[in-house]
């Protein structure tokens, strides 16, 4: 299986040359930790491409705007996808990028096309549906994993559960995710370093989401829930933790030693890649 990943180069022209790597996406932003120079050269070498990867298949991707000075990103997975190293992870890129704007690209592939000037919607897969993750039981062996693949699901001030972050976003399913929660597996205190969630207030009618990674149609979701508002916090999971008290908490992070622990994955990173 290819882990599929497109860059872009835009010159100070304001030309842009794209690349594709079929094997690219898994250590992404270990490799941007090389800073602009060799990320560039990296980049060059992969040789131009005019495949645009679609929202299903891009499982990760970086801009490069040398004029503007702008690296956006995104990954499927990798520190900077995981809770206990996501700030560290991008702490750590800022500073191997002086005088950057780096931003992380929460709508994919997408995200980097309307940066461009360019549709959108040739990347967009508006035929496929929702697919939905199943509900974890408390037990779970999924969750005995120091950062399990999981979304974390609050509703009001009583309920909490987990889904397996295998799919989409459960953000994607609209009201009907309550139906499919009614009954459904409660974990009382979740305790687990996700990497997704959102809050639900039925009496409010208010939801509020995020994810580390990316979300097809990231900023569309208030579409799929009419009548509701909904709130994107990005990658602001302690506002899930703020409104969810004692039914979120994660596991508290140490901010130092998870930047000692990326810089030693980038170090194994840079050593194990050839390209």
């Amino acid at each position: 299986m290819a882990d599929r990943a497109n860059f872009v180069v835009v010159r100070e022209s304001g030309e842009y040359e794209l690349y594709l790597s079929r094997w690219g996406a898994v250590g992404l932003d270990l490799d941007l930790l090389a800073g602009p120079v060799d990320t560039l050269s990296m980049v060059q070498g992969l040789g131009v491409d005019d495949w645009w990867l679609d929202d299903v298949h891009c499982q990760g991707a970086a801009l490069l705007d040398l004029g503007r000075k702008v690296l956006l990103l995104f990954a499927w997975e990798g520190p900077s996808t995981v809770m206990r190293y996501r700030a560290a992870t991008l702490d750590l890129l800022r500073e191997a990028w002086p005088g950057w704007d780096v931003r992380w690209a929460y709508d994919g592939p997408a995200e980097l096309r309307t940066y461009l000037g360019l549709d959108p919607e040739y990347v967009r897969d508006r035929v496929r549906g929702t697919c939905r993750g199943p509900l974890l039981e408390p037990e779970d062996e999924e969750l005995a994993d120091p950062e399990p693949m999981a979304a974390v699901v609050t509703v009001g001030s009583d309920h909490c559960h987990v889904v397996a972050n295998v799919a989409d976003h459960p953000v994607r399913e609209g009201a009907a995710l309550l139906d499919r929660l009614s009954g459904g597996p409660d974990h009382g205190m979740c305790r687990v370093s996700a990497d997704a969630g959102m809050h639900i207030d039925p009496l409010r009618r208010r939801v509020g989401w995020w994810v580390l990674g990316a979300v097809a149609e990231a900023y569309e979701m208030p579409e799929r829930w009419p009548g509701w508002t909904v709130e994107f916090w990005q990658d602001c999971w302690r506002e899930h933790v703020r409104l969810a008290p004692g039914r979120f908490r994660p596991p508290p992070v140490d901010r130092e030693r998870a930047r000692a622990e990326v810089r030693a994955a980038a170090g194994r990173h840079r050593s194990s890649t050839t390209r």
